[in-house]
Formats: C-alpha cells, sequence, structure tokens
C-alpha cells in the first residue's frame, strides 16, 4: 500500500475556513474517549470545561487574564511562522521579559509604595525593558541561522532552559527578599510598577488591552504593508521572493525581533500584573501553548484571538475538572496536544487530497 499527497490546485475557502472547527470538533471527540476511558462522564467532563468557565463573573476573568498572554504571544509567533521561520523558543523570550522589567520593579522599590526617582516612568520602562528583552533573546537563534545556517528550531527551544536558570538563580540569589523568610521570591511590586486592575478583584489587568491592541496592529501590518507582504511571499514562495529583491537574512531577524518583543511584552504584564513579583517560576507554559493558538487561529490575528480565549477556556475548565471530577491536570495538556495535531491535520487535507494505491512498485 502506498499513500501520497497531491497538492490541491484551488482549496476551497468553506473549507478552510470550517478548518479549525472540524479539528477542534474532532479533538473534542479524542478527548472524550480518554476522558470515557478513565471512567468518567465525557458530557459531565466537557461541560466543566466548557460551559462552566463561562458561569461566573470571576471565571470570565480568569479566562481573560490567561488568555491576554496566549494571544500576544501567538501574534509574534505567526509572523515568524508565516515567513517559515520557526521559533519554538517563545517561553524563554517570556521569562527574559518577565525578568528585565521586574528587575527594574525591584531595582525602584522603597517599601512604601513609591518609586525611589518618581513614579510616572517606572511602568513604561518596565514594559520596554520587558519588550526589548524579549527581542534581544530572540535575535540569538535568528543571527545564529542568518550567519552560520544554525536551526533556528534548536537553538530557539534550548535557549528556552537557559532562560528558566537564569531566572531560578537570581530569584533565589541577588533578587531574593531579604524580608521573605527565605522564601525564592522577589520583593513585592510597588503599586506603581504593576499594571491597572479593570475589575474588581484583583485579577483582570491591562495586558489583556496590549494584547488587543497587537491584534490591531498585527491585522494592519500583514494585510495593508509592504512588510507584511514581504513576510507572507518569504514564507510562500522563497524563490520568487529572493527574485524580487526581498532579503531572506532582514526578514528573519525582522520576524523573530517581533515575536520575541511580543513574548517579552506578554512576560512583563505577566509579572507587573497577575503575579505582582518574580518567582522562580513565571510562566505555566505560554510559550509552548501559544504555537497551537497561532495554529489554531490559521495565524491570523482575528483568528489567533478567537483561539486564545478557546485554549484559555480549556485552561481553566481543566482545573475545574480537576478539582470537580478529579480529572487529571495533564489530560489538559493532552487535550492541547490533540488539539494541535488536530489542526495541523485539518491544515494537511485542507491543502492536499490524499491518494491511496495498492499493488507493486510502478
Amino acid at each position: 500500500m502506498r499513500i501520497d499527497l497531491e497538492a490541491r490546485s484551488a482549496p476551497s475557502k468553506v473549507i478552510e475556513f470550517c478548518a479549525p472547527l472540524l479539528a477542534l470538533c474532532a479533538a473534542v471527540l479524542i478527548g472524550g474517549g480518554c476522558i470515557a476511558l478513565l471512567g468518567k462522564s465525557p458530557v459531565d467532563a466537557f461541560s466543566v470545561y466548557f460551559v462552566a468557565p463561562l458561569a461566573e463573573i470571576w471565571s470570565l476573568q480568569e479566562v481573560a487574564v490567561k488568555a491576554g498572554p496566549l494571544i500576544l504571544i501567538a501574534i509574534g509567533l505567526s509572523f515568524c511562522y508565516r515567513a517559515n521561520l520557526w521559533n519554538i523558543g517563545a517561553e524563554g523570550q517570556f521569562v527574559m521579559g518577565g525578568l528585565a522589567g521586574g528587575m527594574i520593579a525591584i531595582a525602584t522599590f522603597d517599601g512604601a509604595g513609591q518609586g525611589v526617582f518618581g513614579s510616572f516612568w517606572i511602568l513604561p520602562a518596565m514594559l520596554i525593558a520587558g519588550t526589548l528583552a524579549g527581542l534581544a533573546y530572540a535575535l540569538i537563534p535568528a543571527i545564529l541561522k542568518v550567519k552560520l545556517g544554525v536551526s533556528e528550531i534548536l537553538t530557539s527551544l534550548m535557549l528556552v532552559y537557559i532562560a528558566e536558570i537564569i531566572l531560578d538563580y537570581l530569584v533565589r540569589g541577588r533578587l531574593r527578599d531579604p524580608k521573605g523568610f527565605n522564601f525564592p521570591q522577589s520583593v513585592p511590586f510597588d503599586d506603581v510598577a504593576r499594571l491597572p486592575f479593570l475589575m474588581e478583584g484583583e485579577r483582570l489587568h491591562g495586558g489583556i488591552l496590549l494584547a488587543l491592541l497587537a491584534v490591531a496592529i498585527a491585522a494592519v501590518v500583514m494585510r495593508r504593508t509592504l512588510f507584511g507582504f514581504d513576510v507572507r511571499l518569504v514564507g510562500s514562495a522563497p524563490k520568487a521572493a529572493r527574485f524580487a529583491g526581498f532579503s531572506d537574512a532582514r526578514v528573519t531577524l525582522a520576524v523573530f525581533a517581533i515575536s520575541g518583543g511580543a513574548a517579552g511584552l506578554a512576560g512583563v504584564c505577566e509579572v507587573a500584573g497577575q503575579i505582582g513579583q518574580l518567582q522562580p517560576v513565571i510562566s505555566p507554559g505560554y510559550g509552548f501553548a501559544a504555537i497551537i493558538v497561532a495554529f489554531l487561529g490559521r495565524l491570523q490575528p482575528v483568528g489567533i484571538l478567537i483561539a486564545g480565549f478557546v485554549l484559555s477556556l480549556t485552561t481553566i475548565g481543566g482545573e475545574g475538572a480537576q478539582i470537580s471530577m478529579k480529572v487529571p491536570l495533564d489530560m489538559t495538556r493532552a487535550f492541547q496536544g490533540i488539539l494541535l495535531m488536530c489542526v495541523l491535520a485539518a491544515d494537511v487535507f485542507t491543502r492536499y487530497r490524499m491518494r491511496i494505491s495498492f499493488g507493486g512498485r510502478a
């Protein structure tokens, strides 16, 4: 038996639009089967996963809080993936952004809720420092690829663990709160070094507004600018792009800078918003989960916005299922992985036609 994939001459726009929805339905069916094997009711489980988080104001806030960094990181990653470049290290760029912004908050901390040199500049400086730190960290694999031809997949992924070790080392050492009873955490940030909260309960913060702004900017850049056309052309037809005078190296550096800056901004928003201090771990895996969001959203800004809320919904629902139904939290991570596989499979069958032939070799 032989399986061949033949490119479709004109993929259906309707099928392309419906593919993510079909992938989500397939993932739900597969996940339901896995839950049934655990001896739990799939109907009850997915009611907890998808319905319960939408029933209360506090849970809606939690969905938005977790969706913010996912959307922001995925928007940056979409530029890389559209250029057919693979930044797998957004998690490390997220960590470095949070660390850089947090260090400014700690350096200006005076323990009385005010900055040492005033307050108006601290939060903007944190956001800029976090963005630049993530950008600089993402340029490392980009430069290695451009200058030495090193795989950006391997270098960006390995840099994740270096960033996590640096954060852990500093939080347990020089940045540790001297009055924190030896816990590995920094001093709590002053109020002037934190993002404003949008609703009562101190959960939903201004980071979600930055994510929405990033969606709007990305939509304009990708569709209305020469740079967006350059990115799309390099990704879809690199030989034609080179013939037209576009530079692969310049695009590589640019898209990695954008994706790293977005991840770094998400990192500083996390520590200046929800967490309020530096800890050995500041991310539950946003950098990796954002890869799923980017592809579930078909690398389109509006699609990423919707996908970010969908994946955040599954995360909050998974925590609820763990408490109320004793479903392992790893089941949520497995479901998100299944969802990614279904999305990729849907993309393949949207663009290609599978032919199965039997018999000997031709």
